[in-house]
């Protein structure tokens, strides 16, 4: 599951890229659950969390903070926890790449993912608003893209620009057709930046 992911453009220049004016914005470059992100909801660009808060009871009943809940399965978008944003409030996540952790327990580095032919790309999104902070969002996924063979079996649902309005604005079944392993050439970027940064 996608933990990580990064945008490392100005909010003015992803609003161009996507035809939706500027916000102002307290999202930051690299983007973990339960964090602030840029979000396209319709035509408009939005700051929302990452995660649907999902809360949580202590041993002895007490409430406890909730937890972000930031990936929601293709396969599970029937559930009660999806369904009705599935249904009424699709969004696309635009990023540079996503991370995953490759490498022996305790020693696991960063492996950025991102696309070998758009600096910027999509990824399928649903949103809702929350009582506990306000307008939150979590991102689709599925089976491991080709390439990605070894890293991890899930990935993100990679929109390609040609159908970003069927995932926004399709019937729900149409969006669920969306929901595939990404075919196009990825390019991954291996580093030994620890996962886990103290």
């Amino acid at each position: 599951m996608c933990n990580l992911y990064r945008l490392n453009r100005a909010p003015d220049e992803v609003g161009k890229m996507f035809g939706a004016a500027a916000i102002a914005t307290n999202a930051g470059e690299e983007i973990y659950p339960g964090y602030p992100g840029l979000v396209l909801a319709g035509a408009q660009l939005r700051t929302m969390t990452w995660g649907f808060p999902l809360s949580l009871t202590g041993k002895s009943g007490q409430k406890l903070k909730p937890k972000p809940v930031n990936n929601a399965r293709a396969d599970k978008l029937d559930s009660f926890m999806w369904r009705y944003s599935f249904a009424e409030r699709r969004c696309l996540i635009p990023l540079t790449a996503f991370a995953e952790a490759e490498g022996m327990k305790g020693h696991k580095t960063r492996t950025w993912i991102s696309l070998a032919d758009q600096p910027v790309f999509t990824v399928a999104g649903i949103w809702r608003e929350s009582d506990e902070w306000g307008p939150v969002y979590s991102m689709v996924m599925t089976e491991e893209c080709i390439g990605m063979q070894g890293i991890h079996d899930r990935s993100p649902v990679i929109i390609a620009p040609s159908d970003r309005g069927q995932w926004q604005h399709g019937a729900p079944e149409e969006a669920r057709a969306l929901c595939k392993p990404y075919a196009g050439a990825l390019h991954l970027d291996r580093t030994d930046e620890p996962w886990v940064r103290r």
